[in-house]
């Protein structure tokens, strides 16, 4: 019975960390692209809907990954390599929930009341940055995930 709670917890880590990560690299890589292309100007507003019905998704699966990760910490044996390769992957996290709640609870109202279209273009350049650093904080999770579990 306990190997099987594990194995539900190593799956629920996993699945989030597919929605979350895979979310980013889908709306970046994919929706933002081909809504410029198609849609030119309006692109804005129909990727702003995506993020909308994606940040609960992210929400989730942040929960999901701390609840899951606390558990999974505590499983295993490690040695001094291992033990600084979560450390790091568990950094990395803490600063991506970081930038993912400051986008969604400072910097979105911020570009919503901003006046000038000056200003809304720096501040929605700098949230789409902070997604990009997230991506890529979020490739070296998985790259971290995989040496820790291979080693």
């Amino acid at each position: 019975m306990k190997d099987l709670a594990l194995l539900l917890v190593h799956w629920t880590h996993l699945a989030a960390t597919v929605v979350w990560i895979g979310g980013i690299a889908f709306i970046l890589l994919v929706a933002m692209p081909s809504c410029r292309h198609i849609l030119g100007s309006e692109a804005g507003r129909v990727t702003g809907e995506l993020a909308r019905r994606f940040t609960p998704l992210a929400n989730w699966s942040i929960l999901l990954l701390v609840v899951t990760g606390v558990i999974l910490t505590g499983t295993g044996d490690r040695d001094a390599v291992r033990s600084v390769m979560l450390l790091a992957k568990h950094a990395l996290v803490c600063a991506m929930i970081a930038v993912h709640f400051y986008r969604g609870l400072r910097l979105a109202p911020r570009i919503a009341r901003s006046v000038s279209d000056a200003e809304r273009s720096a501040l929605q350049r700098l949230s789409l940055n902070l997604v990009k650093l997230n991506l890529g904080a979020g490739l070296a999770v998985l790259l971290l995930s995989a040496h820790y579990q291979a080693g």
